[in-house]
């Protein structure tokens, strides 16, 4: 018949306990619970500040597709880096600096015989870098009278002093 053995006390493993005063006690439970206090702040503070560069990419895109739809350009272009350092490709095309897109953009869509539409974004991805970035992806749609264009987008959002 098998005997039965005891399960392996914690000092046969290698565990000790280490007999402390009751101050000692206290003082590094004090100290743990400072620790996971100040853990849990930092971490919602960074939450926070994340959520807020989700909630500022967001609103910058709303405005644009308002802007865009009420046929204001220039309302549009607001949520662009106003630099000469913005790069931008399309169609296989690349364009550097904001004045230079602006004009693409009319050209595209306010030249003669052009509409501007009805523009929308669809599949959204923002994705928070840190409090002042984000990366977003998403599809857009420009709807006009005789076509509908689109395609997939990737942007990169900073928060700048001025916006």
């Amino acid at each position: 018949m098998p005997t039965e053995t005891a399960p392996s006390s914690p000092q046969r493993r290698g565990f000790r306990s280490i007999p402390l005063g009751c101050s000692a006690g206290v003082a590094i439970f004090a100290a743990l619970i400072v620790f996971v206090v100040m853990r849990a702040e930092a971490h919602f503070r960074r939450v926070s500040e994340w959520s807020q560069a989700y909630d500022h990419t967001k609103r910058v895109l709303d405005d644009q597709v308002e802007a865009w739809n009420r046929g204001d350009l220039d309302g549009f272009m607001a949520g662009y880096w106003n630099d000469d350092g913005l790069f931008y490709i399309s169609g296989g095309k690349s364009v550097r600096g904001w004045k230079a897109l602006k004009e693409r953009y009319e050209k595209a869509y306010q030249g003669e015989g052009k509409e501007m539409g009805k523009l929308k974004f669809n599949e959204l991805e923002i994705q928070p870098l840190g409090p002042d970035a984000a990366l977003c992806r998403g599809k857009w749609e420009v709807v006009m009278t005789k076509e509908t264009v689109g395609g997939w987008f990737t942007l990169v959002f900073r928060k700048f002093p001025e916006g």
